[in-house]
């Protein structure tokens, strides 16, 4: 049995955790998808950091599977996905679920409070 605990364990090994000054800098390269991983409630009380893309950590999957009738476009495997959430949870879970659908270049940022913190642009949702 498996529990959340182990399940982060394994999602912090597979996917790396990044800084926020890191994070910015790849944020503005085309090749990057900042993505927001939570509720939508969430997203409109706080904002989002400028540019990131929205998907709800429970339609991840949905949205980044290219046969998915909810495929988004802006997922594209060739892509570096840097993921946030609240706190560092559900980013790290949502990095490693993109790794196992194939991303290869997956990074958490971990929390939106980190990308704030760090001087990052935020917009409404």
């Amino acid at each position: 049995m498996r529990t959340v605990k182990d399940m982060l364990a394994a999602a912090n090994e597979a996917v790396p955790r990044i800084s926020a000054t890191e994070a910015q800098e790849l944020a503005a390269q085309p090749q990057t998808v900042l993505l927001d991983v939570r509720d939508a409630a969430e997203v409109k009380a706080s904002g989002k950091a400028k540019g990131a893309l929205h998907v709800s950590r429970g339609l991840l999957e949905f949205r980044a599977d290219p046969e998915s009738p909810l495929h988004d476009a802006a997922f594209d495997r060739a892509k570096t996905i840097i993921v946030y959430c609240a706190s560092g949870g559900r980013s790290a879970l949502a990095g490693k679920t993109l790794k196992d659908m194939g991303y290869k270049d997956v990074r958490n940022l971990g929390g939106f409070k980190d990308w704030v913190e760090g001087g990052g642009e935020v917009e409404n949702a």
